[in-house]
């Protein structure tokens, strides 16, 4: 199926349903291949429950790069794409893949060199730490394969194409539901298993297969017929503007799991159910946001194409719809999170008071989901106008100077203890959507006349 959408023209509502309905599915299956590893890290207890939490967090400080790419291809190319220029969208797709993988091989070696470092940073000194770099030094492996397939995904979505990655996310599930047992305990007589560093490696495997697919599909494009080799060769303008756009939403995401560190310290103090049970919610927290970031993803190449184009009232029109239809997509999952979050939680821990803190955290997050749309939102169309370093600073206030700030003001200076932590994150959400609105609305002003129809 080759799909090449003109997102200029015909219905927006229906260019959302079109784009966020696979993207949402992939990101479900995402989400489900998460939970599949720490179902299975289950098997070996709270520890490794643990372990793999800031493992997992530690990993994708670098992974942050990946999204940025992936970002940046689906603006750049997405605006070239909305001008007609498709020399122009084609060079900076070839441009891109290149990038992606000097960058890659940077990433090898920062990891290398920092990975102790991370890991010790959010952990006290034992098993679980153990557990964690471990796990952290086989996901190295899979670096390529995740920042490949996320600047190939961005090239597919500047062109209307989301499907290409959920499907590629629906096999990479069914192959981590297999793959996790077979590594883990290997085959009886035959074969070794790796016990908890066999979920590790399964991710490896699969993720590698998620490139590989998605490159495919991405070469396979009409926007590639002509391509030369000649067109990888690393060109400095194209590099600083794609680095330009990359860049800063990947600091962006840099931030956002930087805050995951901040959160892992503050809560170190309070044992290692408290991590296991940040570990879980999270990626409950992400089942239930899944709606709304199909929309979100959808907005970027709608308002990049339309902002090429110079239609800015359809920009506006799909900026509205997005947030709007996302905070709608959230506030329907509250009753489930503030009434269920213990039962749902116990379906990955036994430990009472992991299930505890799970519920409490969840509670919380209940409350800020909209509001984590509304952000997602905002983000998106700073992407599409090519504004994407105002996400940047965002991100610092939100998910670094507010959050420490609220931390320590609800657990050293009003003593709330481990709620006082959630309860911190939720501040620095609320104050950092008060941030974001006023930013959006300038930036809009300059680049499309204003938020409201002049």
């Amino acid at each position: 199926m080759q799909i090449n959408e003109d997102l200029t023209t015909g219905p927006i509502r229906e260019h959302f349903m079109r784009l966020a309905i696979p993207a949402a599915i992939g990101m479900l299956f995402s989400t489900l291949y998460n939970v599949v590893d720490t179902f299975y890290a289950g098997y070996f207890g709270t520890q490794a429950q643990a372990g793999l939490s800031i493992g997992f967090q530690a990993f994708f400080v670098l992974v942050a790069f990946g999204f940025g790419i992936g970002a940046a291809m689906s603006a750049l190319v997405g605006n070239a794409k909305g001008r007609k220029d498709v020399s122009d969208a084609r060079h900076l797709a070839a441009q891109g893949i290149s990038f992606a993988v000097i960058l890659t091989v940077i990433l090898i070696g920062v990891a290398l060199a920092t990975g102790p470092t991370l890991i010790a940073l959010i952990s006290e000194p034992g098993a679980y730490r153990d557990a964690g770099l471990s796990y952290f030094n086989w996901l190295v492996m899979s670096l390529p394969g995740f920042i490949l397939a996320y600047g190939g995904n961005g090239i597919l979505q500047a062109r209307g194409d989301t499907v290409s990655m959920q499907r590629a996310l629906i096999v990479a599930f069914f192959f981590n539901v297999g793959l996790n047992p077979l590594f883990m305990y290997g085959i009886p007589g035959v074969v070794p298993g790796l016990g908890f560093n066999g979920i590790a490696l399964a991710t490896v495997v699969s993720q590698s297969g998620v490139a590989v697919f998605i490159l495919y599909r991405a070469f396979g494009r009409s926007i590639m017929q002509d391509l030369r080799v000649t067109e990888f060769i690393p060109r400095p303008a194209k590099f600083l503007e794609i680095a330009g756009q990359a860049f800063p939403v990947s600091f962006t995401m840099l931030i956002t799991f930087a805050s995951g560190f901040i959160v892992q310290y503050a809560l170190k103090a309070y044992g290692q159910e408290s991590l296991a049970a940040y570990g879980i919610s999270l990626r409950i927290e992400q089942l239930f946001l899944l709606p709304a970031l199909g929309i979100t993803v959808a907005l970027v190449p709608i308002a990049a194409q339309n902002f090429g184009a110079g239609n800015h009232d359809r920009v506006r029109q799909a900026f509205r719809r997005c947030w709007v239809w996302g905070v709608i997509a959230t506030a329907c999952a509250f009753p489930f999170l503030w009434f269920l979050g213990g039962p749902i939680t116990a379906l990955f821990s036994s430990d009472p008071e992991v299930i505890r803190i799970g519920a409490l955290f969840l509670k919380v997050e209940a409350v800020i989901l909209p509001i984590y749309v509304v952000l997602f939102s905002v983000n998106s169309l700073l992407q599409a106008l090519k504004k994407a370093v105002w996400s940047l600073w965002i991100g610092i206030y939100r998910q670094g100077v507010g959050m420490v700030l609220f931390i320590w003001l609800f657990t050293a200076v009003v003593d709330w203890g481990l709620a006082g932590v959630r309860i911190a994150i939720a501040t620095a959400v609320a104050t950092g959507l008060i941030v974001s609105l006023a930013v959006v609305r300038r930036v809009a002003r300059d680049k499309i006349g204003g938020l409201t129809t002049a």
